[in-house]
Protein backbone atom coordinates (compact mmCIF):
# COMPACT_ATOMS: atom_id res chain seq x y z
CA UNK A 1 0.00 0.00 0.00
CA UNK A 2 3.10 2.07 0.92
CA UNK A 3 4.43 2.16 -3.07
CA UNK A 4 0.75 2.60 -4.31
CA UNK A 5 0.55 5.76 -2.17
CA UNK A 6 3.65 6.97 -3.27
CA UNK A 7 3.10 6.22 -6.81
CA UNK A 8 -0.47 8.65 -6.58
CA UNK A 9 0.98 11.07 -4.53
CA UNK A 10 3.70 11.78 -7.70
CA UNK A 11 0.60 11.54 -10.50
CA UNK A 12 -1.09 13.91 -8.19
CA UNK A 13 2.29 16.53 -8.41
CA UNK A 14 2.91 15.46 -11.94
CA UNK A 15 -0.42 16.82 -12.46
CA UNK A 16 -0.07 19.87 -10.03
CA UNK A 17 3.05 20.94 -12.26
CA UNK A 18 1.04 20.38 -15.86
CA UNK A 19 -1.30 23.32 -14.79
CA UNK A 20 1.08 25.20 -13.17
CA UNK A 21 3.21 25.33 -16.05
CA UNK A 22 0.20 25.89 -18.43
CA UNK A 23 -0.84 29.02 -16.34
CA UNK A 24 2.95 30.14 -16.42
CA UNK A 25 2.86 29.83 -20.02
CA UNK A 26 0.15 31.72 -20.88
CA UNK A 27 0.96 34.41 -18.82
CA UNK A 28 4.62 34.65 -20.74
CA UNK A 29 4.65 37.00 -23.77
CA UNK A 30 3.97 35.39 -26.91
CA UNK A 31 1.60 33.05 -24.79
CA UNK A 32 -1.98 32.49 -26.62
CA UNK A 33 -4.44 34.21 -25.03
CA UNK A 34 -8.14 34.57 -26.36
CA UNK A 35 -8.64 37.58 -27.60
CA UNK A 36 -11.68 39.46 -26.49
CA UNK A 37 -14.50 39.86 -28.85
CA UNK A 38 -15.28 43.82 -30.05
CA UNK A 39 -18.06 45.21 -31.96
CA UNK A 40 -18.07 44.84 -35.72
CA UNK A 41 -16.67 48.04 -37.46
CA UNK A 42 -19.30 50.31 -38.58
CA UNK A 43 -19.68 50.33 -42.45
CA UNK A 44 -18.19 54.16 -43.38
CA UNK A 45 -20.79 56.12 -44.73
CA UNK A 46 -21.38 55.67 -49.04
CA UNK A 47 -22.17 59.13 -50.51
CA UNK A 48 -24.29 58.74 -53.64
CA UNK A 49 -23.81 61.27 -56.02
CA UNK A 50 -26.09 63.71 -57.67
CA UNK A 51 -27.14 62.74 -61.00
CA UNK A 52 -26.06 65.33 -63.26
CA UNK A 53 -28.85 67.18 -64.53
CA UNK A 54 -29.70 67.12 -68.86
CA UNK A 55 -28.58 70.10 -70.12
CA UNK A 56 -32.09 71.80 -71.70
CA UNK A 57 -32.31 70.62 -75.65
CA UNK A 58 -31.41 74.15 -77.30
CA UNK A 59 -34.38 75.12 -79.65
CA UNK A 60 -32.70 75.27 -83.30
CA UNK A 61 -32.90 78.54 -85.19
CA UNK A 62 -31.61 77.61 -87.92
CA UNK A 63 -33.83 74.56 -88.81
CA UNK A 64 -35.86 76.12 -91.35
CA UNK A 65 -34.97 79.10 -93.78
CA UNK A 66 -36.30 82.39 -92.90
CA UNK A 67 -36.04 83.73 -97.01
CA UNK A 68 -37.58 81.04 -98.41
CA UNK A 69 -40.93 81.05 -99.81
CA UNK A 70 -41.10 77.20 -99.28
CA UNK A 71 -40.10 77.16 -95.84
CA UNK A 72 -42.81 77.17 -93.30
CA UNK A 73 -40.78 79.46 -91.03
CA UNK A 74 -40.47 82.24 -93.84
CA UNK A 75 -40.49 85.84 -92.21
CA UNK A 76 -42.82 87.80 -94.21
CA UNK A 77 -43.08 91.84 -93.56
CA UNK A 78 -42.23 95.48 -94.88
CA UNK A 79 -38.77 94.71 -95.17
CA UNK A 80 -38.92 91.09 -96.19
CA UNK A 81 -40.55 90.54 -99.31
CA UNK A 82 -41.33 87.49 -101.04
CA UNK A 83 -38.78 86.09 -103.48
CA UNK A 84 -39.97 85.69 -106.25
CA UNK A 85 -42.60 88.32 -105.58
CA UNK A 86 -45.67 86.70 -107.64
CA UNK A 87 -44.46 82.93 -105.75
CA UNK A 88 -47.08 80.48 -105.43
CA UNK A 89 -46.98 77.18 -103.73
CA UNK A 90 -47.08 74.13 -104.88
CA UNK A 91 -49.19 72.44 -102.56
CA UNK A 92 -52.25 74.19 -101.97
CA UNK A 93 -55.77 72.17 -100.39
CA UNK A 94 -58.92 73.26 -99.72
CA UNK A 95 -60.54 73.00 -96.56
CA UNK A 96 -63.53 71.41 -96.91
CA UNK A 97 -63.62 70.48 -93.14
CA UNK A 98 -64.06 73.73 -91.81
CA UNK A 99 -66.64 76.07 -92.32
CA UNK A 100 -66.67 78.32 -95.30
CA UNK A 101 -63.09 76.51 -95.70
CA UNK A 102 -64.05 74.77 -99.12
CA UNK A 103 -63.50 77.81 -100.92
CA UNK A 104 -60.40 78.83 -99.50
CA UNK A 105 -56.87 77.04 -99.99
CA UNK A 106 -53.76 76.79 -97.89
CA UNK A 107 -50.50 74.62 -98.01
CA UNK A 108 -51.09 71.58 -97.24
CA UNK A 109 -49.58 71.09 -93.88
CA UNK A 110 -51.28 74.55 -92.53
CA UNK A 111 -54.89 73.56 -93.84
CA UNK A 112 -54.49 70.09 -92.06
CA UNK A 113 -53.45 71.32 -88.73
CA UNK A 114 -56.27 74.51 -89.34
CA UNK A 115 -58.63 71.75 -89.72
CA UNK A 116 -57.91 70.18 -86.12
CA UNK A 117 -58.24 73.34 -84.42
CA UNK A 118 -61.33 74.17 -85.96
CA UNK A 119 -62.47 70.45 -84.22
CA UNK A 120 -61.20 71.74 -81.16
CA UNK A 121 -62.92 74.97 -81.10
CA UNK A 122 -65.87 73.64 -82.19
CA UNK A 123 -65.52 70.56 -79.82
CA UNK A 124 -65.38 73.38 -77.07
CA UNK A 125 -68.02 75.88 -78.21
CA UNK A 126 -65.88 78.03 -79.90
CA UNK A 127 -66.04 77.30 -83.56
CA UNK A 128 -65.33 79.53 -86.27
CA UNK A 129 -65.44 80.20 -89.63
CA UNK A 130 -62.93 80.91 -92.76
CA UNK A 131 -63.07 84.30 -94.05
CA UNK A 132 -59.42 84.61 -96.07
CA UNK A 133 -56.78 82.07 -96.69
CA UNK A 134 -54.27 82.05 -99.75
CA UNK A 135 -54.09 85.23 -101.76
CA UNK A 136 -51.95 85.19 -105.18
CA UNK A 137 -50.20 88.23 -106.12
CA UNK A 138 -52.56 89.40 -108.46
CA UNK A 139 -55.46 89.48 -105.81
CA UNK A 140 -52.98 91.13 -103.28
CA UNK A 141 -52.50 93.79 -105.61
CA UNK A 142 -56.52 94.17 -106.40
CA UNK A 143 -57.25 94.66 -102.69
CA UNK A 144 -53.83 97.17 -101.60
CA UNK A 145 -54.44 99.14 -104.90
CA UNK A 146 -57.83 100.72 -104.55
CA UNK A 147 -57.14 101.31 -100.61
CA UNK A 148 -54.29 103.60 -100.80
CA UNK A 149 -55.65 105.48 -103.83
CA UNK A 150 -58.88 105.64 -102.00
CA UNK A 151 -57.72 106.06 -98.44
CA UNK A 152 -53.98 106.91 -98.77
CA UNK A 153 -50.94 104.95 -98.88
CA UNK A 154 -50.43 105.75 -94.96
CA UNK A 155 -53.68 104.29 -94.14
CA UNK A 156 -53.44 101.66 -96.47
CA UNK A 157 -49.89 100.20 -95.26
CA UNK A 158 -51.14 99.86 -91.64
CA UNK A 159 -53.85 97.51 -92.75
CA UNK A 160 -53.37 95.64 -96.10
CA UNK A 161 -50.26 94.60 -97.06
CA UNK A 162 -48.40 95.08 -100.39
CA UNK A 163 -48.72 92.71 -102.95
CA UNK A 164 -45.40 90.61 -102.98
CA UNK A 165 -45.37 91.43 -99.08
CA UNK A 166 -48.30 89.63 -97.83
CA UNK A 167 -47.93 86.41 -95.60
CA UNK A 168 -51.60 85.11 -97.24
CA UNK A 169 -49.24 84.89 -100.33
CA UNK A 170 -47.23 82.21 -98.75
CA UNK A 171 -50.37 79.82 -98.39
CA UNK A 172 -49.22 79.76 -93.93
CA UNK A 173 -51.75 82.37 -93.49
CA UNK A 174 -55.57 82.83 -92.64
CA UNK A 175 -58.20 84.89 -91.60
CA UNK A 176 -61.00 83.61 -89.19
CA UNK A 177 -63.79 85.02 -87.80
CA UNK A 178 -67.19 83.43 -85.62
CA UNK A 179 -69.69 86.02 -86.24
CA UNK A 180 -70.15 88.70 -88.91
CA UNK A 181 -70.22 91.90 -86.34
CA UNK A 182 -66.68 90.87 -85.32
CA UNK A 183 -65.42 89.91 -88.65
CA UNK A 184 -62.22 91.15 -89.86
CA UNK A 185 -63.04 93.75 -86.12
CA UNK A 186 -60.69 93.88 -83.09
CA UNK A 187 -63.98 92.51 -81.28
CA UNK A 188 -63.52 89.33 -82.54
CA UNK A 189 -60.56 89.34 -80.02
CA UNK A 190 -62.96 89.25 -77.38
CA UNK A 191 -65.53 86.57 -78.83
CA UNK A 192 -65.60 82.81 -77.62
CA UNK A 193 -63.37 81.95 -81.24
CA UNK A 194 -61.04 84.70 -80.45
CA UNK A 195 -60.33 83.74 -76.96
CA UNK A 196 -59.92 80.04 -77.92
CA UNK A 197 -57.18 80.57 -80.53
CA UNK A 198 -55.07 83.00 -78.29
CA UNK A 199 -55.17 80.02 -75.91
CA UNK A 200 -54.82 77.08 -78.15
CA UNK A 201 -53.69 77.88 -81.41
CA UNK A 202 -50.06 77.38 -80.46
CA UNK A 203 -50.99 73.75 -80.15
CA UNK A 204 -51.39 73.00 -83.49
CA UNK A 205 -48.46 75.30 -84.70
CA UNK A 206 -49.71 78.35 -85.42
CA UNK A 207 -49.29 81.91 -83.94
CA UNK A 208 -51.61 85.48 -83.56
CA UNK A 209 -48.93 87.17 -86.05
CA UNK A 210 -50.25 90.72 -85.42
CA UNK A 211 -50.84 90.85 -81.63
CA UNK A 212 -51.42 94.08 -79.93
CA UNK A 213 -49.34 96.35 -79.62
CA UNK A 214 -46.64 95.31 -81.57
CA UNK A 215 -47.15 97.70 -84.59
CA UNK A 216 -43.72 98.82 -84.06
CA UNK A 217 -42.54 95.65 -84.27
CA UNK A 218 -44.68 93.83 -87.14
CA UNK A 219 -46.07 97.03 -89.59
CA UNK A 220 -49.78 96.52 -88.73
CA UNK A 221 -52.30 97.10 -86.27
CA UNK A 222 -54.06 94.09 -84.39
CA UNK A 223 -55.61 91.29 -86.06
CA UNK A 224 -56.73 88.96 -83.52
CA UNK A 225 -58.07 86.81 -86.66
CA UNK A 226 -54.95 86.71 -88.56
CA UNK A 227 -53.68 83.46 -87.74
CA UNK A 228 -50.14 81.93 -89.19
CA UNK A 229 -49.35 78.67 -89.10
CA UNK A 230 -45.36 78.17 -88.64
CA UNK A 231 -45.44 74.26 -87.63
CA UNK A 232 -45.65 73.10 -83.50
CA UNK A 233 -41.62 73.35 -82.71
CA UNK A 234 -41.91 76.97 -83.57
CA UNK A 235 -45.10 77.53 -81.83
CA UNK A 236 -44.23 75.69 -78.64
CA UNK A 237 -41.28 77.80 -78.48
CA UNK A 238 -42.71 81.28 -78.78
CA UNK A 239 -45.15 80.36 -76.72
CA UNK A 240 -42.75 78.69 -74.12
CA UNK A 241 -40.13 82.12 -74.75
CA UNK A 242 -42.80 84.38 -74.19
CA UNK A 243 -41.75 86.26 -77.80
CA UNK A 244 -45.22 87.64 -79.57
CA UNK A 245 -44.10 88.21 -82.83
CA UNK A 246 -41.40 86.28 -85.39
CA UNK A 247 -39.35 89.14 -85.43
CA UNK A 248 -38.42 89.28 -81.56
CA UNK A 249 -37.93 85.57 -81.53
CA UNK A 250 -35.47 85.21 -84.14
CA UNK A 251 -33.81 88.88 -83.42
CA UNK A 252 -34.87 90.91 -86.47
CA UNK A 253 -34.97 94.56 -86.65
CA UNK A 254 -38.43 95.54 -86.49
CA UNK A 255 -39.93 96.47 -90.11
CA UNK A 256 -42.57 99.05 -89.07
CA UNK A 257 -42.57 100.85 -92.58
CA UNK A 258 -41.64 99.74 -96.07
CA UNK A 259 -37.87 100.70 -97.15
CA UNK A 260 -38.32 104.60 -99.26
CA UNK A 261 -38.83 103.94 -103.05
CA UNK A 262 -35.44 104.09 -104.64
CA UNK A 263 -37.07 104.90 -108.35
CA UNK A 264 -39.55 107.98 -106.00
Amino acid sequence: MTDVRRSALSLRAAMLLCVVGALAACSRPGGTTTPTATGAPSASATVTPSPTPSPSPTFDKLAHPLDDPTSIWVVVNKTFPLNPADWVPPDLVAMPGIPEGAKYQLRAPAADALTRLSDAAAAAGAGFKITSAYRSYTYQKGLYDPRARDRGVAVADRTTARPGYSEHQTGLATDIYDTVACRLQECFGGTAAGTFVVAHAWEYGFVIRYPQDKEGVTGYVWEPWHLRYVGTELAKAMHDSGAATLEEFFGLPPAPDYPPDPGA
